[in-house]
């Protein structure tokens, strides 16, 4: 991992000096002056190695960033200000930066200028893959973001005026171009020699992965949202329609399935705590080694009282996990040490249940307990943490990252096939199924003989919120399955209640007012419960204490019981509001005071 940074830093020192005698006396529009760069294979590929050092993405990304957590499943101490009352507004936003372009157009104009005939076709294409599949990605980054948007695709200077101080393209017709420029990454780009054993280039199913991702996002995000959020006006499917979309979705998943590149790793935990990225199943990844110093902080952020958010899982996310027969539990009304019994395994691997054993300072080994002085809801999440108490203290976590990896693919797939009603048995068992086989969960497809229909699962989706869909059990099933397969993986659950219209259920969550937590008896209330052996009681006031929760009076940031049964649920309280607005990001002020052509995205004046 060493060898690769001084690789990368050897790069960006090339970039900045070849050929600049006079670097300190330049015009700063010409800071890149290596107007004969790009000649050869090796100066394209160190340039495409600072690429990924600036833009791969990093650990937060990956595991904790607001993006990955701020969702209805996921409960927080405090919450991001664009989902708190009133708060946010374009003055607050940020973002509108495109400096990415540039460095991608660089590349492109210069390749074309110095590398055509100096390098074989098959490596020109490649880079040049590269480079537009870069383009690419960032421009959807900022489609998603703001919608409507303009796309660059030229270095420009201080006098183009028509880009500097331009309008906003369509988001159908800024997805049309950036999807081309990821078309032809997908055509062009190898794998061969740039599949290696540590998953961190760009290759021809880094980018089959991602696109089928887009392709399902954007195709679906038109097929649950009936006008451009940018401008609240219809659709007008000049380029692509939603189906299309899909089927461009399920033809990039199908063709990394049918590769047989890629399997589902054995053991669903390893994807998250081996120092070894799992190379049968990650396709993308940031690689991590105690031994080369390379490490992270991970563990110490899903386990501290002061960094981040203290992040919980919440009863709705314990509840998508079925049984490992294949059914649903029919009730939230279980208690924490009933719940994990029988279940889907991918719950314990996410959430901490009974029999789950820690490192301690001591250096012994015990049965881990639940944190109250942080945690929320009474569901401590698990998953990316290694099971250590020192590394809950120190940033020196060793364990791998995947960025991408075939287990989404396979959801991608399943989801888009659906759709476009090419589901059967086959299609699930090669996805669905092969992903719950793997967790020890029975595959049952909906409508066969021992398949028992979720109405929890159903009216959660569809009830309450202010744009319900008409859902096939096994478009229900999918959804489960993407959260129970993919929690806390770069905010692909925010993604896709953004693309499936069902940005209500951020705020919505439990009941409107919070997030749901364990369930307790009302003895448990009276007297206690005890998990691993650590006896925790409920207290009407006072600080929150190592075993001492305390229950108040509705509010903001404070603990209440929900009757429930012959129990209660404990319920984390905190407001929040969702506006139909909220789909896109306003414009910032600032860059909206410089250039007024842009406009300002509707709801956002």
């Amino acid at each position: 991992m060493k060898n690769i940074y001084r690789i990368l830093l050897v790069a960006l020192a090339v970039l900045t000096f070849s050929s600049c005698e006079k670097f300190f006396t330049r015009e700063p529009i010409n800071s890149f002056s290596a107007e004969t760069y790009f000649a050869n294979e090796n100066q394209m590929k160190m340039y495409t190695d600072g690429m990924i050092n600036s833009w791969m993405p990093s650990m937060d990304d990956i595991g904790y960033a607001g993006y990955s957590v701020y969702n209805d499943l996921i409960a927080t101490r405090t919450s991001t200000t664009f989902f708190q009352p009133g708060l946010f507004d374009a003055t607050r936003q940020g973002s509108w930066t495109w400096t990415w372009a540039r460095r991608c157009n660089i590349m492109i104009e210069r390749m074309e200028k110095n590398g055509k005939g100096n390098v074989d076709e098959e490596t020109y294409n490649h880079y040049m893959g590269i480079a537009r599949f870069w383009r690419g990605y960032y421009h959807f980054s900022r489609l998603k973001t703001f919608s409507n948007i303009p796309y660059i695709d030229k270095v420009v200077d201080s006098k183009d005026s028509t880009i500097l101080f331009g309008t906003r393209l369509d988001r159908e017709e800024a997805f049309h171009l950036l999807s081309e420029d990821l078309d032809f990454a997908r055509a062009n780009c190898q794998a061969g020699k740039f599949h290696t054993a540590g998953r961190v280039y760009i290759n021809k199913y880094v980018i089959l992965t991602y696109l089928s991702r887009i392709y399902l996002y954007e195709g679906t995000f038109r097929k649950y949202h009936t006008v451009n959020p940018a401008t609240n006006t219809p659709w007008t499917n000049k380029y692509e329609t939603a189906d299309e979309l899909i089927r461009k979705a399920a033809d990039c998943a199908g063709e990394l399935i049918k590769s047989g590149a890629f399997s589902l790793h054995g053991t669903y935990p390893d994807l998250f705590l081996s120092e070894e990225l799992c190379q049968d199943e990650v396709i993308w990844g940031r690689s991590y080694s105690v031994g080369l110093g390379a490490t992270h902080n991970l563990t110490r952020y899903f386990n501290s009282s002061t960094l981040g958010q203290q992040y919980s899982g919440t009863k709705e996310l314990v509840r998508h996990y079925l049984k490992a027969d294949g059914t649903p539990v029919l009730t939230g009304e279980q208690t924490i040490n009933q719940e994990f019994n029988g279940r889907d395994a991918r719950l314990a691997a996410t959430v901490l249940g009974p029999g789950h054993n820690i490192a301690k300072l001591t250096g012994e080994t015990s049965p881990q307990v639940i944190n109250m002085t942080w945690n929320c809801t009474g569901y401590q999440l698990v998953k990316w943490c290694i099971p250590d108490e020192t590394h809950q203290q120190n940033a020196i976590d060793g364990n791998s990252l995947p960025i991408l990896r075939y287990a989404e693919v396979l959801l991608n797939y399943a989801e888009a096939k659906e759709l476009l009603g090419e589901m059967d048995k086959g299609v699930w068992e090669q996805t669905i199924g092969a992903l719950r086989k793997r967790a020890g969960v029975t595959s049952i497809y909906p409508g066969d003989a021992g398949y028992v229909k979720d109405q929890w699962l159903r009216d959660y989706y569809t009830t309450g919120v202010e744009h319900p869909s008409e859902l096939s059990d096994v478009l229900l099933e999918i959804r489960r399955e993407r959260v129970t397969e993919m929690t806390l993986e770069q905010g692909i659950r925010l993604d896709d209640l953004y693309r499936w219209n069902l940005g209500d259920l951020v705020v919505k969550r439990h009941n409107g007012e919070g997030w749901g937590g364990i369930w307790i008896t009302e003895d448990e209330y009276k007297n206690g419960f005890t998990f691993e052996g650590t006896k925790y009681t409920f207290a009407n006031g006072g600080s929150v204490g190592e075993t001492k929760i305390p229950i108040t009076a509705k509010a903001d940031r404070n603990w209440t019981l929900e009757k429930a049964g012959n129990g209660y649920y404990l319920v984390y309280n905190y407001k929040l509001e969702w506006l139909e607005r909220s789909y896109v990001r306003p414009i910032p002020l600032d860059d909206l005071n410089l250039n007024p052509n842009l406009g300002q995205n509707y709801g956002w004046d």
